[in-house]
């Protein structure tokens, strides 16, 4: 079995290095600054606005009943910010920092500015190329916008069906089941020694009962649930940052010098080329608020949107609030505390489970990595932080026992996106199979769920490999046809701006 999975790591490793390198990252971002260009930065002329239409659906003034759809379009919007809004904000930003160093967030903020832009023509074209399935609810997304949207209709249909291929894989085996039930009962065995088998079990009866509901359940728990989850994590951020506040310009400046250097401040030096930095800033920062994947445009077709602009303007705010409020929390947790020196992008290696690093070794770390363990009471000989637990010590460090909120956001962040990726992977599957492969489909995505909970160690970053590797191979059909639909897109748009139309849905 050891044989196994060490293969299995190898193969992964390679797999999600070369999906992410560089020509993935080029064309996920240069299709977010195309859409920028078309769209006249729309999230910068609408950003105001778009916001307000926020506040409106959370004050419940957004109801739109005689409008077709399933859900309203604030639920919609909470629906696709539980699938975004999840472990990668807590283990994802942490991992990126972990590996590439207190920059790698630098480009979690760049993607994700340009990716604002992808996630208003996503939202827009989920609404404009949306259907009625057969048993009466909304099924859109960019495998209805690819096939309908498109002119060349062979091309139109493969890449509709290549997507929704890609998009239930990922949803079964990637970022949206095993990587985030997985993160949750690491939080809760390390915070609390809650055995693996136990978190698991609950997650996946937890689960069960909401997404065996369908979308209109998954909306109403998700309407209620993502807004108290984002406020108590960042409750818990803000007492840092207040604590450390004369520490935050400090922090801002080590992160954006990080982010062009591999020296950073306080003489560590950040292990790790700019190169990969920059990749694993935006491989985060994607795996984070899925901007290019897609996937929201899933859930925004099932709103009761009056108008695809409208949709648009309120898909692109789940990024801002992902990558550049929650995500910024994130970082600034881990920088203020100085934790970031005790990872592997600063020369403590992680180790694997059930080892420890022998006294001459450790007696040999840099001179800032004893006094940094020192103060915190953090034990050199387990070696380098990772994931969760890097934030989790982050808190610790700071608020007693603050990694019991880590724990809690972890839960209630992976509860929500394995609920709104259940959904997802259903309409991908129904794509495919028609509405009768539903409830099958929830079953597997169950027990998938059960199965990603129990790896542990040093074989969890393969749950993250191949969360990494489905979400690059589901963006590509994604992005092709948010390119060729772009003209459809900018007209519309354009349009809008000269009319003023969106204001009229104050």
């Amino acid at each position: 079995m050891i044989d196994f999975l060490e293969g299995l790591l190898g193969l992964t490793n390679k797999t999600s290095d070369f999906m992410w390198a560089q020509w993935m990252v080029i064309i996920l971002v240069g299709t977010g600054i195309i859409l920028t260009f078309v769209t006249r930065g729309v999230q910068v002329r609408k950003f105001i606005l778009s916001m307000k239409f926020v506040f409106k659906g959370a004050l419940g003034k957004d109801k739109k009943e005689k409008e077709e759809g399933d859900i309203s379009p604030f639920a919609a919007l909470m629906t696709a910010l539980a699938a975004t809004v999840g472990n990668g904000n807590i283990a994802g930003v942490a991992s990126a920092i972990a590996i590439g160093g207190p920059g790698a967030p630098v480009w979690m903020w760049f993607s994700a500015f340009f990716g604002m832009a992808t996630k208003y023509a996503e939202g827009f074209l989920g609404v404009k190329y949306r259907e009625v399935a057969k048993d009466g609810s909304m099924a859109g997304g960019p495998m209805y916008y690819a096939r309908n949207g498109i002119g060349n209709i062979k091309f139109a249909k493969f890449l509709g069906m290549l997507f929704a291929i890609c998009g239930g894989a990922t949803a079964l085996f990637g970022t949206g089941n095993m990587m985030q039930s997985n993160s949750m009962a690491l939080a809760f065995k390390s915070q609390f020694g809650v055995p693996t088998i136990v978190s698991a079990i609950v997650i996946t009866v937890l689960v069960g009962i909401v997404i065996l509901g369908g979308i209109k359940r998954i909306g109403a728990v998700s309407e209620k649930l993502v807004p108290s989850m984002i406020l108590l994590y960042f409750l818990g951020a803000v007492i840092i940052l207040i604590v450390r506040i004369d520490q935050i310009g400090e922090a801002f400046m080590l992160i954006i010098k990080s982010a062009f250097s591999i020296q950073a401040a306080g003489g560590a030096l950040v292990g790790t080329s700019i190169q990969k930095a920059i990749s694993l800033g935006v491989r985060r920062g994607v795996l984070s608020n899925e901007a290019g994947l897609g996937s929201a445009a899933i859930a925004q077709s099932a709103a009761k949107s009056p108008d695809p602009g409208y949709n648009g303007l309120l898909a692109m705010t789940g990024t801002f609030i992902d990558s550049i409020f929650v995500n910024t929390l994130t970082t600034l947790s881990i920088v203020v505390t100085g934790v970031w020196k005790l990872t592997p992008a600063a020369g403590l290696n992680l180790l694997q489970p059930g080892t420890t690093l022998g006294a001459a070794h450790v007696a040999a770390l840099p001179a800032y990595m004893h006094v940094l363990a020192g103060q915190i009471g953090y034990n050199l000989a387990n070696g380098g932080l990772d994931s969760t637990a890097l934030t989790v010590v982050a808190f610790n460090s700071t608020i007693p026992h603050g990694g019991i909120i880590i724990a809690i956001a972890s839960f209630f962040f992976g509860y929500s996106t394995l609920i709104a990726w259940a959904y997802y992977g259903e309409q991908c599957i129904g794509y495919i199979w028609g509405v009768k492969s539903h409830i099958p489909y929830r079953v597997v995505f169950i027990a998938l769920t059960l199965l990603g909970a129990l790896m542990t160690g040093k074989y969890l970053k393969i749950v993250w490999n191949i969360g990494d590797t489905f979400n690059a191979i589901m963006a590509i059909p994604n992005l092709i046809a948010l390119l060729a639909l772009s003209g459809v897109v900018a007209k519309i748009t354009r349009d809008n701006y000269k009319t003023r139309h969106f204001e009229k849905f104050l």
